[in-house]
């Protein structure tokens, strides 16, 4: 199973964002938004990803982001979603972004 970590791209009171690394390498996002007492995330990792890497992101994901930021919730849901990444868009442009993600232009 990979090495997953995260580095938080986004915080408000009731949402994180997250860029997942696996081995390293950025592979995908996590976006969590928390209720009174549910969690919800939407996961976007690699096409290729098994079911069994999934589950383990999963877990990885509950033990170490939604139980540390809402550790009495009572259920965490998560919608899972395989594809590749498009690119990062800004209306400040390519130039604007950090170098070391690809963005590929302006929103107009």
């Amino acid at each position: 199973m990979p090495d997953f970590t995260f580095e938080r791209a986004a915080r408000t009171p009731t949402s994180d964002a997250f860029v997942i690394h696996a081995d390293g390498a950025p592979i995908g996002r996590v976006d969590l938004h928390y209720g009174a007492d549910l969690a919800h995330a939407t996961i976007c990792v690699p096409d290729d990803f098994s079911e069994d890497a999934i589950q383990e992101l999963l877990s990885e994901v509950d033990e170490r982001l939604v139980m540390t930021a809402q550790p009495f919730r009572e259920d965490f849901v998560a919608a899972v979603w395989l594809g590749r990444q498009a690119g990062i868009y800004s209306e400040e442009g390519e130039d604007e972004l950090e170098d070391d993600v690809e963005g590929n232009g302006r929103l107009d």
